[in-house]
């Protein structure tokens, strides 16, 4: 049995039922299991930790029974035991009539070489059991999608890594409502028709970075506008430091993720951070 840990997140134990491409390198697993009634989340860019089994195992090995001091423990397990972790944004929830969460899908973009959660992901089938550590309340500090409620622009840009937040923001916006996005796709078979009733403008650019684009885009005028980047860190800072100094725009109207970093995979930076 699982138990709460520094709410608002806990622990739940999950299995894979469905495993499906929904672009050239990009799958999406969908995760159930008695756990997520506990499960609560009204974030469109939630953020959560996912654990995965290590080759051979049958689940993967988390000492959450040792409640807050789970982190130190887990740390400790030999490297062929420890459970590989790796930060993960939901896609989507499901309820039932209750209200009750029954099932959430997980995007995972799949690489070459393949590092152990894109070849677990190339891989997952039904029955597949995960460990997750995400929210149990629904408002929590792992959202970070915030609008003022004065907001009359959204800007938007992410690489492959933010398109699952993108696409359930853009979902979550209020008809009308002006936004512009830029995405960034390493692979063409990716790019796809997002779902939204709000005034928005996708711009993909693809194999190549996106940043110049949106740095010589020109923006509609806006007088509260709001921003949000997420992606590979030195891409975020490079355009944070571009909407605060080139365009003006209050760095508290402004929101960067630093999703991954180039050249460096999460254990290496988390032990940066």
């Amino acid at each position: 049995m699982t138990t709460a840990v520094a709410a608002p997140f806990r622990f739940f134990s999950l299995d894979v039922v469905r495993a499906r491409r929904v672009g050239s390198s990009l799958v999406r697993v969908t995760f159930a299991g008695q756990d997520l009634e506990h499960f609560f989340s009204d974030g469109h860019d939630q953020s959560l930790s996912l654990f995965l089994p290590q080759p051979g195992q049958s689940e993967p090995q988390v000492p959450y029974e040792l409640g807050d001091g789970w982190w130190q423990g887990w740390r400790e397990l030999p490297d062929n035991v420890r459970a590989v972790m790796r930060s993960y944004t939901l896609r989507a929830l499901r309820r039932d009539a209750l209200g009750r969460t029954t099932e959430i899908d997980i995007d995972f973009v799949l690489h070459t070489p393949a590092g152990p959660a894109s070849a677990w992901a190339s891989a997952a089938g039904a029955g597949d059991r995960v460990v997750l550590l995400g929210p149990a309340l629904a408002d929590n500090r792992a959202i970070r999608f915030r609008p003022p409620g004065d907001t009359d622009l959204v800007v938007l840009w992410g690489d492959e890594s933010a398109l699952p937040a993108i696409a359930s923001i853009l979902e979550s916006r209020p008809a009308g409502q002006r936004v512009r996005v830029w995405l960034e796709a390493h692979d063409a078979g990716n790019v796809r028709e997002l779902a939204t009733t709000a005034d928005a403008e996708i711009t993909w650019v693809v194999g190549e970075s996106s940043v110049d684009a949106l740095r010589e885009a020109r923006l509609p005028a806006a007088e509260h506008p709001y921003v949000w980047i997420a992606g590979e860190s030195g891409c975020v800072k490079a355009l944070r430091r571009h909407f605060v100094r080139e365009r003006g725009i209050d760095r508290r109207r402004i929101t960067f993720v630093g999703y991954w970093r180039q050249g460096m995979n999460e254990e290496q930076l988390r032990a940066a951070e």
